[in-house]
C-alpha cells in the first residue's frame, strides 16, 4: 500500500503568469502520477494555496484535480497552513471539505484550556490527525493547549500531520527563524507528514516516528528556483518498513545566471553580464542574479532591455538585482527566501538591536495578528474600525478610551 505526501503547493503565489501557469501544471502532474501510483491517498501538509481566499479561476483549477482524485477512490487529507489559515476562520479547505474533495483532518474538541484531537481513520485503518499552520508561528498556543494522552495511546498505524519547523532539524541558513520543539508533537507515531519549510528532508527519530518534510511541490520564489530548480512530492511504500521515495516534478528545464559587477562602470558590468549569458536557454525557466556596487553612474545605465534580448527564447526570465547598487546608494538587505521565513528573521533581528520597550518577539507576532484581523461579512467600517483600535490599544497598554459617536 502506498500514499502520497506533498506539501506547500503555493497555487497562485507566482505573479508572473507562466511560473504561475507552471505552478498548477506542476500540481496537476502530481496528481496524475498519484493516480498511476495507485495510492491509497494523499496528504497535503498546508499551504495549497497562497491565500485563504484565492481567485475563482485558481479554485475551479484545483477542484477539478481534486476531483480526479475522488473519481479514482483516492481521499485527500489536508491541513490549512500558515497562507491557507485565516483569522477569520475562514479558508477555502473549508469550501473543498464541504463539496467532498479533501479532508481537513483537524478535528478538535477544546475542554477549557485543553485542546483534544479525534483521529481521521482512512479506509485502510490507517489513522490520520493534525494541527494547522498559522503565520509567524502563532499555532504555538495550540501545541501548548494539545493534550496528547489519547493521541500517544491509540494503536494502529498513526500519521500526525503539521506545519511547522522543528528546532532540532533547523539547518543553518534557518537559524534566525522560529520554530517548535520535537517535543511539541505527540509521541509515537509512524509518520509525521510536514509542511511549512522548503526543503526535503526524512529522518527517523527514537520515541517518534520517521519525520518528513517534501520541501514545496514548485518553487515559489527566486531563490528557491536557484536552489532546488523544480519541485516535487514523497512517495511512501508502507510494507514491514516505511520505504520514502522523492519523486521530482520537472516540466521544464532550469539555468541560472550570477554575475558579480562589483567595482565596475555600468558599460564593463553591461558587458559581463552579455558574456556571461553563454548557453543555450531555449525553453528553459531562467534565473538571473546581479549583484555588487557599481563604482559610478546608475543602476539604470545599464541596458536591461539588451540583456533581455540576449535571453529572449526562454520559457521565463527571471531578473534579480536586490543586490545591485552604487556608491551613491545605501539599500537596505534582507535575506532571500519565503516571506514567513523573511519576517522572522527581521523580528529576531529588531527584537535584538532596537531600543523600543515594544521589542519583545512575542508581542510583535500578536500585534501582526491583530493588525491582519479581517473584516467580518456584515462589519460596517466604523464597527470594524473601532474594534481593530480597541485591539491594538488593549495590546498596547495604552490608557486612552475610544467614543463611539
Amino acid at each position: 500500500m502506498k500514499f502520497a505526501h506533498l506539501s506547500d503547493v503555493h497555487i497562485g503565489g507566482w505573479r508572473e503568469p507562466r511560473l504561475r501557469e507552471l505552478n498548477i501544471l506542476t500540481f496537476k502532474r502530481v496528481i496524475e502520477l498519484c493516480i498511476e501510483e495507485n495510492v491509497a491517498f494523499v496528504l497535503i501538509s498546508g499551504d495549497l494555496f497562497n491565500t485563504s481566499l484565492p481567485p475563482i479561476d485558481l479554485i475551479k483549477e484545483v477542484s477539478a484535480d481534486l476531483e480526479k482524485l475522488k473519481r479514482n477512490d483516492i481521499e485527500v487529507y489536508i491541513i490549512p497552513g500558515s497562507h491557507d489559515f485565516s483569522p477569520s476562520n475562514k479558508t477555502m479547505i473549508d469550501v473543498l471539505e464541504n463539496a467532498g474533495l479533501c479532508v481537513n483532518v483537524m478535528k478538535v474538541r477544546e475542554d477549557h484550556d485543553k485542546l483534544h484531537l479525534d483521529f481521521t481513520i482512512d479506509k485502510t485503518n490507517i489513522k490520520i490527525a493534525g494541527i494547522y499552520g498559522r503565520r509567524a508561528g502563532l499555532e504555538k498556543e495550540q501545541y501548548k493547549k494539545l493534550d496528547k494522552s489519547n493521541l500517544e495511546s491509540e494503536k494502529g498505524f498513526k500519521i500526525f500531520m503539521f506545519h511547522s519547523l522543528i528546532s532540532e532539524l533547523k539547518p543553518d541558513f534557518l537559524e534566525m527563524v522560529d520554530s517548535e520543539p520535537l517535543s511539541s508533537l505527540p509521541r509515537n507515531f509512524d509518520y509525521y507528514a510536514g509542511g511549512h519549510p522548503h526543503f526535503i528532508l526524512t529522518k527517523k527519530i527514537d520515541g517518534y516516528g520517521t519525520l518528513a518534510y517534501p520541501g514545496a511541490t514548485f518553487p515559489n520564489n527566486f531563490s528557491e528556483l536557484e536552489k532546488f530548480k523544480h519541485g516535487g512530492f514523497l512517495l511512501i511504500d508502507v510494507n514491514n518498513e516505511l520505504t520514502i521515495t522523492y519523486v521530482p516534478i520537472k516540466l521544464k528545464e532550469f539555468e541560472g545566471f550570477t554575475v558579480d559587477v562589483d567595482d565596475l562602470t555600468p558599460e564593463e558590468a553591461e558587458k559581463k553580464i552579455l558574456n556571461s549569458l553563454n548557453k543555450d536557454v531555449n525553453n528553459k525557466v531562467v534565473t538571473l542574479r546581479i549583484r555588487g556596487i557599481l563604482k559610478s553612474g546608475k543602476v539604470s545605465d545599464i541596458d536591461f532591455k539588451k540583456i533581455q534580448k540576449k535571453i529572449e527564447d526562454a520559457y521565463v526570465v527571471l531578473k534579480n538585482i536586490n543586490k545591485l547598487s552604487t556608491n551613491e546608494i545605501e539599500q537596505y538587505k534582507s535575506a532571500d527566501g519565503d516571506i514567513d521565513f523573511i519576517e522572522d528573521s527581521i523580528i529576531s533581528r529588531y527584537s535584538k538591536e532596537a531600543k523600543s520597550e515594544y521589542k519583545d518577539i512575542e508581542f510583535i507576532k500578536e500585534l501582526m495578528k491583530t493588525l491582519s484581523l479581517e473584516k467580518n461579512e456584515g462589519e460596517t467600517n466604523s464597527d470594524f474600525e473601532e474594534k481593530l483600535s480597541t485591539n491594538c490599544i488593549k495590546l498596547l497598554k495604552l490608557d486612552y478610551v475610544i467614543k463611539k459617536d
